[in-house]
């Protein structure tokens, strides 16, 4: 099968020429379901549903009682399901939002465009870089708007800060750091057992290997392997994604180096509580043209530089920009000498990001974070989990997506699935 054509198992029978529910300028009422109805999804309800051309039809949520407090919020003129199929048989439907666990983001977004509807999707937006590779492509076959969920990109503050970078407020940006630093619990150390009443557990794991049910497995799964993507990919990549965007690259990096492990959690989590990364981009080779960005990240500390936990620091040939999404921003020249921006701070803005979002589905023009934007990003969260658990550095082909003489890490560009209805198409050992 050629690979730019390859999809979902069940992508032909869902709508093998389905065309995206509308891109004119013209106001259309945006028929939106949401699928995960957790703490995120229950802030994406807030969100969409103070827009006036937005109407909720459909809530999608495997565990019951989720399902049944997403329905009370708006009344029972919103269905409710836990099969994600039923919302995308809906015609009607031509815009879903996602926000479940990660390892679900890729293979719902993808059935998505292929079923003809928009998509907003939580960060990050796949949980492996073949998977963002694939939705990229679902998204440009099927002329589908969507927008990934890091909301700076649609923040006032990180444009105009951004902006001022391009204009070379500090001279050529050569260098960024951005860090992650807070202080997690433990998610402590349990032994599988049956899954609670309510949950389709079957349906959660979707497209993942089946394993046991394990309640720091479920509730907890951010940290584990097989459903999330660490810190990196569920905070950090807040910060990775404006720190990409302040240095000004726009494809992937050539070298990957990493170190970390935890430090200090004595638990199940098989993430790091520790990471420092540090992604080298050569660009054209000459002098000048290489940049590199720096990741640390601390889970288990509540020290951090400027006072805040996650932040960018820049680092340009004439001066230094500090900006946190938590609002912060500070411009200094040489030798430290203050200088004034004319930025008013702003917190990063989720309710900007989905008006954009919406704006652009009426519009058909690219939102704020496209999903190539996304995928870039995301991208370098996997990137450097795979560099931080193998502990060495590594060489990646961009143009390929592939590693350099490095089959061990290779592999890791791709996921292990069982045989699903929403499995992903990928060569090679998946099952």
């Amino acid at each position: 099968m050629n690979s730019s054509r390859r999809r979902f198992l069940t992508a032909a029978a869902l709508a093998s020429t389905a065309a995206p529910a509308f891109s004119s300028s013209a106001p259309r009422m945006i028929k939106a379901a949401l699928i995960g109805c957790g703490g995120r999804g229950q802030t994406l309800i807030d969100a969409f549903a103070k827009l006036p051309d937005v109407r909720f039809k459909w809530f999608c949520e495997v565990d019951e009682s989720r399902r049944n407090a997403a329905q009370r919020r708006l009344g029972n003129e919103v269905r409710a399901t836990g099969d994600l199929r039923h919302v995308l048989e809906d015609e009607e439907v031509n815009t879903v939002i996602i926000a479940t666990p990660d390892h679900w983001h890729a293979p719902a977004a993808i059935l998505a465009c292929e079923a003809g509807k928009h998509v907003y999707v939580e960060k990050p937006c796949s949980h492996t870089v073949r998977e963002g590779r694939l939705l990229v492509e679902a998204a440009r076959r099927n002329n589908s708007v969507v927008q990934h969920g890091t909301q700076v990109r649609s923040t006032d503050m990180m444009i105009e800060a951004v902006q001022l970078l391009r204009k070379g407020v500090i001279g050529d940006v050569l260098v960024c750091k951005a860090w992650n630093i807070q202080r997690r619990g433990s998610i402590g150390h349990q032994q599988p057992s049956d899954p609670p009443e309510g949950l389709d557990y079957d349906l959660w794991v979707g497209p993942a290997r089946m394993i046991p049910y394990q309640k720091n497995r479920h509730q907890g799964w951010h940290w584990w392997y097989h459903f999330g993507t660490g810190d990196m990919g569920n905070d950090g990549v807040h910060d990775i994604d404006y720190a990409r965007w302040g240095l000004g690259v726009t494809q992937h990096p050539r070298y990957i180096s990493a170190s970390g492990g935890k430090y200090f959690f004595d638990d199940d989590q098989e993430f790091p509580d520790t990471q420092q990364v540090t992604f080298e981009y050569p660009g054209s080779g000459k002098h000048g043209a290489r940049r590199m960005l720096i990741y640390e990240q601390r889970l288990w500390s509540t020290s951090y530089p400027h006072n805040v936990d996650s932040g960018v620091e820049f680092y340009g040939t004439g001066g230094q920009m500090f900006l946190s999404r938590r609002g912060k921003i500070e411009v200094t020249g040489e030798r430290r000498k203050r200088i004034e921006h004319g930025i008013t701070p702003e917190a990063q803005n989720h309710e900007k990001h989905v008006a954009n979002f919406v704006a652009c589905i009426h519009s058909g023009e690219r939102p704020n974070a496209d999903i190539e934007i996304g995928h870039l990003t995301s991208s370098l969260c996997h990137l450097g989990n795979i560099a931080t658990r193998l502990g060495r550095r590594l060489e990646f082909d961009g143009e390929r997506e592939a590693m350099q003489r490095d089959p061990e890490a290779d592999q890791l560009l791709t996921g292990q699935y069982r045989r699903h209805w929403a499995t992903p198409e990928i060569p090679g050992p998946v099952f």
